[in-house]
C-alpha cells in the first residue's frame, strides 16, 4: 500500500520541479583557435532557438577561458588543451567538439602546393631557405611564427615528425595571434605560417599538403581538440542544450563544411 502511494505520487512530485529556463545571452569565452567555426555554430543554434544569443567573443586564450569560469565569471569557455589535473580537480569538465587540423599556409608567390615533413621541418629550422629546393619559385622563404605556448604550436611539437625539439630559425617573425599570422602571410610574398585550420584559409592562401594529405584527410598527422569547458555546478539550462546540440548531425554539417572534423562519440 506504501508502494502505491509513492508511485501515485511520483507523477506530481516530477511536476512540481521547476522547468529548465532558456534565453538571454550565452557568451562563450576562450581560445581564438576555430573561432569561425563556433560563431558559425552559435549562428545556426540561435537560428533554431531565437530566445537565446550565443557569443562567441574575441579570443582571451584557452587559460582566460578556463580561469573565467573557475571564477564563475562565465558558465561556459572554449580551450584548445587538455585540462590540467589541478583544473580538474577545481571542477572544470572538458567536453570535445571537433578536431580542428593545424594547418600550414603559404603566400601563393611561393608556387608549393605540398611538402614532406622532413621539408618542413628543414623550413622551419632554417635549413631550407628558397622556396625552389622544395620545387617552388626562386624566392626566400619567410618564416611566421607563434609563441612557445600557443595551441597550435604545442600540438605540433606533440604531433609532428621531427617537431618535438625544433628549433625554430631565428630569421623568423612573431606572431602573437592566430589572425596576426594570417594576415602576415597574407601580406608578405614567399611567407610560410601555421595555425588552425579553416576552408576560408583557402581563399587566400595556399594551405599545404604535408606528405600527400589534405588537413582533413584522416592521415594528416596533426591537429588541435577544441572543448568546451564548464562546471557542474553553475551550467545553465542553455549551456547545457547548447553543449548538446553541437554535437547533433545538423552541427557536424556546419562544422564538416568550414573544415572542422567532428570528434567521434
Amino acid at each position: 500500500m506504501v508502494a502505491k502511494r509513492v508511485l501515485m505520487a511520483l507523477p506530481f512530485a516530477l511536476m512540481s520541479l521547476p522547468a529548465p529556463v532558456y534565453g538571454g545571452d550565452l557568451s562563450v569565452v576562450g581560445t581564438g583557435d576555430g573561432i569561425d567555426l563556433l560563431r558559425a555554430l552559435g549562428a545556426a543554434y540561435t537560428a533554431d532557438h531565437p530566445e537565446t544569443n550565443v557569443i562567441v567573443p574575441p579570443s582571451i586564450g584557452s587559460g582566460g577561458g578556463v580561469a573565467a569560469v573557475g571564477s564563475n565569471k562565465e558558465v561556459l569557455a572554449r580551450i584548445a588543451r587538455p585540462l590540467s589535473d589541478s583544473e580538474k580537480e577545481a571542477g572544470l569538465v572538458a567536453t570535445p567538439v571537433f578536431r580542428l587540423p593545424s594547418a600550414f599556409f603559404v603566400h601563393r608567390s611561393a608556387g608549393v602546393s605540398s611538402v614532406t615533413t622532413a621539408q618542413l621541418a628543414d623550413i622551419y629550422n632554417g635549413k631550407i631557405t628558397n622556396w625552389r629546393d622544395v620545387g617552388g619559385q626562386d624566392m626566400r622563404i619567410k618564416v611566421v611564427r607563434r609563441e612557445d605556448q600557443d595551441s597550435t604550436l604545442l600540438v605540433l611539437r606533440q604531433s609532428m615528425p621531427g617537431w618535438k625539439d625544433l628549433t625554430i630559425t631565428e630569421k623568423s617573425k612573431m606572431a602573437v595571434t592566430t589572425q596576426e599570422g594570417i594576415d602576415t602571410v597574407k601580406e608578405v610574398p614567399g611567407a610560410i605560417g601555421f595555425g588552425p585550420f579553416t576552408k576560408a584559409l583557402e581563399m587566400e592562401l595556399g594551405v599545404l599538403k604535408i606528405d600527400g594529405h589534405y588537413p582533413t584527410d584522416r592521415g594528416y598527422p596533426s591537429a588541435v581538440t577544441l572543448s568546451f569547458v564548464h562546471k557542474d555546478s553553475t551550467i545553465t539550462s542553455d549551456a547545457k542544450r547548447f553543449i548538446g546540440y553541437v554535437k547533433a548531425a545538423k552541427a557536424k554539417t556546419v562544422l564538416t563544411s568550414m573544415g572542422g572534423v567532428p570528434v567521434a562519440e
